[in-house]
């Protein structure tokens, strides 16, 4: 692969890896607040052992459980382009691979 290909690549990828970034520290905020509120829902289903109290935990549950996926999918999505990144930025540095 050319050195003018790699930098291009290695660019596209950094922009990646920072949007990717920028939108898991969102994620993590929004988890947070999901995962307080939820708490939150489960205190008081306890507390009112009511159907209804009960439903809004198991509500606000599900909203954190599908956050923390998303937070899961993101993380590995980042983890994937920072390991892009490094093998981009190995073949700059050390020039073409063997076999490219």
């Amino acid at each position: 692969m050319s050195r003018v290909l790699i930098e291009r690549r290695l660019f596209d990828v950094a922009q990646r890896l920072r949007r990717a970034r920028e939108e898991l520290a969102v994620i993590e905020e929004q988890l947070a607040a999901l995962a307080d509120a939820a708490d939150e829902a489960r205190i008081r289903s306890l507390v009112s052992e009511t159907p209804l109290a009960h439903r809004e935990y198991v509500e606000a549950q599900r909203h954190a459980d599908a956050m923390q996926r998303t937070q899961r999918a993101v993380a590995a999505d980042v983890a994937e382009l920072q390991t892009t990144q490094d093998e981009l930025l190995d073949r700059l540095v050390g020039g073409d691979s063997p076999g490219s």
